[in-house]
């Protein structure tokens, strides 16, 4: 389980661990700006994340990778029990009470599955072109990822979506069955796109369709677009070098009336705070750790290590994507934290944890037997 034989500390990633920090010490600040009484968890939760991602660091991803089919039995387990017992909270069934805090298991679903598949696709690799094998991986990805759906929780289902294409694609599907399914699929989401827009649609709530409705003709749907237009006010507020700087602390902020800005919607509040600078420069802080879990991706020692921080990388950007072009009004409002800055233990955690395998990876630069 820890190989510190094998382990060459000069390769630890600390500088890694500090823009992790920075970025979460950035996010107590813009919660505490929004609910003075809150961010203190926030603290806790930076503290606590920084010791999981030191304690996991130093834990081999290949004994975490030996309990792959456990892990995804008691993914599903929590899965199942949202539905059965979970909390509601603004028409979504999420989160599990634990007492001492709520979890929200759909976060740590998107670690699960990365190892999950990066151990499946490891010991299957020479069958990896199988239609079989390929339908059997599709129909695994689909059981939790419907599950989380169910829960109106739509865009953690895309992200799954994505990390599952990013890793199938990277453990070398053949272009012969990817042409076909870019061929089939760009036009099959084109009359998707189509379908959830007429009245007789089942695929998605009406909440759900009002907010791609509201996407394409925003004076139709003011009350759907008002969080995403305040949003946006607040943004274009904070100006070039935001007000925090120009005004200092004060109440008269646009981000007041974003609901849920502590979360979701924390990129609103960074924007009218620290302003374009400020907003460019969180932005360069997300693409350094991007780019640190591909390059980590790159000299992994293994082919599972390098599907690992693959899928991680890809779990990050589109987060980071998603998150931001919501807040931004370019794509329909979805409920999905950015990483390291929204309020929420779940997602902390669930990034300290991919923080924590990334520096494991990095640490073994010798080639290790499965």
């Amino acid at each position: 389980m820890l190989k510190f034989k094998n382990y060459d500390f000069k390769r630890y990633n600390i500088s890694l661990l500090i823009v992790v920090t920075v970025l979460i010490t950035i996010g107590v600040f813009l919660i505490k700006q929004v609910k003075p009484d809150d961010y203190k968890k926030q603290i806790i939760g930076l503290l606590g994340g920084l010791v999981i991602a030191a304690i996991v660091s130093f834990i081999d991803y290949h004994f975490i990778s030996k309990f792959y089919i456990v892990l995804y039995l008691f993914n599903l387990v929590m899965l199942i029990l949202v539905k059965l017992i979970g909390i509601e909270y603004h028409n979504a069934k999420r989160w599990l009470d634990l007492r001492f805090f709520e979890l929200q298991p759909s976060e740590l679903t998107k670690i699960i599955l990365i190892i999950f598949f990066a151990k499946l696709f490891t010991i299957f690799e020479h069958r990896i072109n199988n239609v079989i094998f390929l339908l059997i991986s599709v129909v695994l990805m689909g059981i939790p990822t419907y599950l989380i759906l169910t829960q109106t929780d739509l865009s953690t289902s895309i992200v799954l979506m994505t990390i599952f294409a990013v890793l199938i694609f990277t453990a070398g599907l053949s272009w012969k069955i990817i042409l076909p399914i870019i061929i089939i699929g760009v036009p099959a989401i084109g009359g998707l796109f189509w379908y959830i827009q007429q009245d007789y649609q089942v695929l998605l709530s009406d909440y759900q369709q009002e907010r791609v409705l509201s996407i394409l003709n925003p004076e139709a749907y003011p009350g759907t677009m008002y969080q995403q237009d305040n949003s946006i006010q607040a943004i274009g507020s904070g100006q070039l070098t935001g007000k925090y700087l120009s005004e200092g602390a004060g109440s008269l902020r646009g981000y007041h009336h974003v609901p849920v800005s502590e979360s979701d919607f924390i990129f609103s509040v960074a924007g009218e705070e620290f302003g374009f600078i400020g907003s460019l420069l969180i932005l360069l802080l997300f693409a350094f750790i991007i780019f640190r879990c591909l390059s980590t991706a790159r000299k992994a020692p293994d082919r599972m290590g390098m599907l690992i921080a693959s899928g991680i990388a890809s779990m990050f950007a589109f987060q980071v994507f998603i998150n931001i072009g919501v807040v931004t009004s370019i794509l329909p409002n979805t409920g999905i934290p950015l990483p390291f800055l929204s309020q929420g233990l779940s997602s902390l955690i669930s990034s300290m944890i991919a923080i924590g395998i990334i520096l494991n990876i990095r640490l073994q630069p010798k080639k290790q037997t499965r």
